[in-house]
């Protein structure tokens, strides 16, 4: 198969921008909050040094204005607790030195009740942890040049056990809720909003997202596999009950260096519902995916990236997926042409030029597993209910750039069901 390399030669003379009507949405305004003195801010930090297993480290109300990372190293059965979203709230701005606000390693910790404004990095990175639950806490950047924000707002990364529940994560500039390398994880009953994505679950098993609210993201929900990590290919994914709405931000990602991989949220085209790029055994039914101007599902492989594609025990491919029972309208503008994938789908759609659409499949399969597409060798198995209304695209990309065709007929892909057995029930007493 050729590869496809760049769209860069095809562009039609149109430049396509995004733009948000809520870009500078806040929860709430922490400016009156009474500002905490050095004294109690300084308890703070010392709470967190000297934390011995088994602590609660109680946080009062008020603003704290922190020029250290808090951090937990190697830690058991702690609680950090705040007074509440609106009541406690933790400033990093004048942090110089280190990358994430908050860093917890350790087993069976919990972080409630309080907010983290404008950490340098990452908001609160989890990282080699068994059992960490992140509970009705704020992440956000206050910044004006939201490309100076931080990457990740709430980043469990490598870890195990994982409950995030009724958190709201804005403006990161990479993932709002990130879990990462990780398996047995819960997000729910959340709010992301004005990221690059809203949600991210990249290589892991196991993992639930249900009734949360992503929306005004450039892409809502994300499934990733990307190669060269610690830990390869993930798988079991569960996607269902959630809002995911009006994600038509602009992505403002910045590269973060060189690499094989390079910072693939730089690609992801505003307008975007929910995307599966090498993605295993995802199960995605009972979603709202509604005015997201791009596409609804986008259901791609990692060639689509033009990233190199070779990785032990890891594969490219995007494979035994179930799309059912959803509900879309497409009646959000038109398809974004700032990114190269949102230039395909506006151009080469099967439904005439500068369609939104429902659901798109990029048609990359592996070839040792049959000659054919239609014989839908990667198990990709759509039952949406009114199919036949909805808009559907499968790209024929076999012959590179410069003869690139799409199909509407979603039959290869219909009459099939995938089994995605998930089992979080080790969470259900965090």
């Amino acid at each position: 198969m050729k590869q496809l390399k760049s769209f860069a030669l095809l562009l039609i003379p149109i430049i396509g921008f995004s733009c948000s009507s809520s870009s500078n949405e806040q929860t709430f305004d922490s400016s009156v909050l009474p500002r905490m003195s050095q004294e109690q801010t300084e308890k703070v930090i010392e709470d967190f040094i000297m934390a011995e297993d088994g602590a609660t480290i109680q946080i009062p109300a008020g603003f704290y204005e922190l020029n250290t990372q808090l951090i937990l190293d190697n830690k058991s059965n702690i609680i950090i607790q705040g007074a509440g979203m609106k009541e406690t709230v933790l400033s990093f701005k004048n942090l110089k030195t280190g990358g994430e606000g908050i860093k917890l390693v350790g087993n069976n910790l919990t972080i409630q009740d309080l907010t983290v404004e404008d950490a340098p990095g990452d908001g609160v990175k989890a990282q080699h942890v068994d059992g960490i639950t992140f509970r009705r806490i704020n992440v956000t950047w206050t910044n004006g040049d939201k490309s100076k924000n931080g990457t990740y707002a709430i980043y469990p990364v490598q870890c195990k056990n994982v409950m995030i529940d009724e958190v709201i994560a804005s403006h990161s500039r990479d993932a709002g809720i990130y879990v990462g390398q990780s398996e047995n994880i819960i997000v729910k009953n959340s709010l992301a909003f004005g990221n690059v994505a809203g949600i991210e679950i990249e290589n892991c098993d196991n993992a639930e997202v249900f009734n949360n609210v992503a929306r005004n993201n450039s892409g809502g929900i994300l499934v990733f596999n990307l190669p060269g990590l610690p830990k390869s290919d993930g798988a079991k994914t569960k996607i269902y009950d959630n809002d995911i709405i009006e994600n038509n931000h602009e992505n403002f990602a910045t590269a973060l260096g060189e690499g094989p991989n390079g910072n693939t949220v730089t690609m992801i085209p505003p307008g975007s519902g929910v995307i599966l790029l090498a993605a295993k055994e995802v199960e995605i039914y009972n979603n709202r995916i509604l005015r997201n101007k791009t596409t609804g599902v986008a259901i791609a492989s990692y060639q689509i990236t033009g990233f190199p594609t070779d990785a032990p025990n890891w594969s490219p491919y995007t494979s035994d997926i179930y799309v059912h029972d959803n509900e879309y309208d497409r009646t959000k503008g038109f398809p974004d042409l700032s990114r190269e994938l949102g230039q395909l789908i506006s151009i080469y759609n099967a439904h005439g030029k500068a369609k939104t659409q429902d659901i798109i499949y990029d048609g990359i399969w592996d070839e040792s597993i049959s000659k054919d597409v239609t014989t839908n060798p990667m198990r990709i198995c759509l039952s949406e209910k009114g199919m036949e209304d909805l808009f559907f695209t499968r790209f024929d990309l076999t012959e590179g750039e410069d003869n690139i065709k799409a199909f509407a007929d979603a039959s290869p892909f219909q009459n099939c069901t995938v089994t995605v057995t998930t089992n979080v029930s080790a969470m259900a007493g965090m």
